[in-house]
């Protein structure tokens, strides 16, 4: 499993929550389709702070209700605050993605969501976990990437490049895949999963500066970078916010859908 955890800051929470609405807008239609309707017993495995349980649990009210499992306590307790804020039934789960805890066979809906680029050499265990999770005739709803093919437009900052670069390191040392997201299929069916991305471009809100980072902190405990490329980053980053023009992001994200017999 992933041995570091992202700065879980209120930007970072802003960061989340932006996801998960632009989720919501282009993926909806394929959430119901998968069995995120009324009534339904949704996983959220990998929640984080919760943004997009909540809204899975806005799809499954009255009667039905999103279990959300994360290894991050506060980002549990951030869910738990943020579905009460919003009124949806909600029940935070503290358990790893191989490793939920939840009982086997009962969920018409399984969701994990950009997890599996953050844990190397455990993706198959944790797609084989999730597909008992479901019920017969339920899905896994997978969502990954491919960061091979992200790119920025509206950056005219090496030193933001550079911070690029360092996370991708840190990600390699620790045999993470960050073009997971092209292998969804081949997980999917060796769980035993019947199976059926887009390209995303993304204009990032002023301020909001992605995982890398969110991740910043870890990158300086790994010796991919010190205190003083912290400092720098941080300003190429307010040069860029300065100008008022923001980021634009082009990456491809890929979703997968699989049914259990």
């Amino acid at each position: 499993m992933a041995d570091y955890t992202l700065v879980l800051s209120d930007a970072e929470i802003a960061r989340y929550r932006f996801m998960a609405e632009m989720a919501v807008r282009t993926e909806r239609d394929l959430w119901v389709a998968a069995g995120a309707v009324p009534g339904a017993r949704i996983a959220d495995v990998g929640c984080g702070p919760g943004a997009v349980a909540v809204r899975l649990a806005e799809m499954a009210a009255p009667d039905g209700g999103v279990w959300a499992v994360d290894r991050d306590s506060e980002a549990l307790a951030v869910a738990r605050a943020l579905a009460e804020q919003s009124g949806v039934r909600v029940e935070t789960v503290a358990g790893s993605a191989d490793a939920t805890g939840l009982a086997a066979g009962t969920y018409d809906l399984v969701m994990l969501r950009h997890v599996l680029a953050h844990n190397g050499g455990s993706e198959q265990a944790i797609v084989d976990h999730l597909g008992t999770l479901t019920r017969p005739g339920g899905s896994v709803f997978l969502v990954d990437i491919d960061a091979a093919s992200s790119r920025f437009r509206g950056v005219d900052e090496p030193a933001v490049e550079e911070l690029r670069e360092s996370y991708a390191q840190f990600h390699q040392r620790r045999g993470n895949d960050l073009s997971v997201g092209i292998r969804l299929d081949e997980l999917l069916t060796a769980a035993g999963l019947d199976v059926q991305g887009h390209i995303d471009i993304i204009k990032v809100p002023v301020g909001m500066r992605g995982p890398a980072w969110a991740a910043r902190d870890s990158l300086v405990a790994d010796g991919l970078a010190t205190p003083d490329d912290l400092a720098r980053w941080d300003e190429a980053f307010q040069r860029i916010e300065q100008k008022g023009q923001g980021i634009t992001m082009f990456g491809v994200r890929y979703t997968a859908i699989a049914r259990r017999r």
